[in-house]
């Protein structure tokens, strides 16, 4: 059994404020050593439900190098550092058998959320809308592609579903969806709990503190939400052929609303986007999700860029 545990930052228990999750502020170190930690509780439960897993876990905030290796267990290996493919998923194939969202957060302008966005400050919003299917499917096939499809229109409705905004959670369920890979578990607060909730009813869902704002949260102790994760983290392995995988078929139609003008403008540059009539919006059609999850993630990459 080969299992893929993507740890962010931003929804471990005990982080409220940006000065734990950026390397440049003072409470960094301490906010290290809390992800960490929860990661470690996570790879502890997945074990005992499964002894012999193999177990990958993707440092997935920020720079990418946030996770304490000495302080990993060992029985785990490690996937560091950026640029990578598959970006928050590296390490993830067809081959995995489940995924683990750590320390998640809900997408740009949802809320109250802690510290909520979607990829940089930049992204606000990834609305996506693909072609509907005869009906409504639940498997829990493997083949990519395979999975819990869109919503099939009621009578009267355009063959397109409606627009869905997706966050980081979704967009990376989507791509585990895209190679076959259920995501069983999610942590974080409250709202990314209920995000996940509306994407994979079957999925356990961890909430580890309360959000009351952007940057307040009633929050469990460290070592009580651990021991839930553990719990948790044993009881969706052994579930994960009960967990379909979240599969959005093309082609799709995206539309990404983006904070910078001059992001705009350097999008408009890759084949395929175009500005629409909105101030700040792009868009294009993909053939498939895999398609759409890499150019997000250059759309999220070109934001970076500063004027000369």
């Amino acid at each position: 059994m080969k299992a893929l545990i993507s740890v962010d930052m931003e929804g471990i228990s005990g982080i409220v404020h940006s000065s734990e999750t950026n390397p440049e502020r003072y409470d960094y170190q301490r906010g290290r050593e809390l992800m960490t930690a929860e990661a470690n509780a996570v790879i502890a439960g997945v074990l005992d439900a499964e002894p012999t897993a193999d177990v990958l876990v993707a440092d997935a905030h920020g720079t990418f190098r946030n996770l304490l290796p000495e302080q990993l267990d060992r029985r785990a290996r490690l996937v560091r550092g950026k640029p990578r493919a598959l970006n928050m998923l590296a390490g993830l194939d067809e081959e995995t058998d489940a995924a683990l969202f750590v320390g998640y957060h809900v997408r740009a302008g949802e809320g109250p959320g802690v510290l909520a966005h979607t990829m940089n400050g930049e992204i606000l919003d990834v609305r996506v809308t693909g072609r509907a299917p005869d009906e409504e499917v639940r498997g829990t096939g493997r083949a990519p592609g395979e999975g819990v499809q869109v919503t099939a229109p009621k009578p009267g409705e355009d063959s397109r579903t409606t627009a869905r905004s997706l966050g980081e959670i979704g967009l990376n369920a989507a791509m585990a969806g895209h190679l076959g890979v259920p995501v069983v578990l999610l942590s974080g607060d409250d709202a990314a709990c209920a995000e996940a909730a509306a994407l994979i009813p079957e999925a356990v869902t961890v909430p580890v503190k309360e959000a009351l704002g952007m940057a307040a949260a009633v929050t469990l102790h460290p070592e009580e939400a651990r021991d839930r994760l553990r719990r948790a983290a044993a009881d969706a392995v052994s579930r994960r052929t009960e967990i379909p995988p979240l599969a959005l078929t093309g082609p799709l139609d995206v539309e990404v609303d983006l904070a910078s003008p001059h992001t705009i403008d350097l999008a408009t540059l890759v084949p395929g986007v175009s500005r629409t009539a909105g101030a700040r919006t792009v868009a294009f059609t993909a053939p498939d999700y895999g398609t759409v999850y890499r150019l997000i993630l250059l759309l999220a990459q070109l934001a970076t860029i500063r004027p000369a």
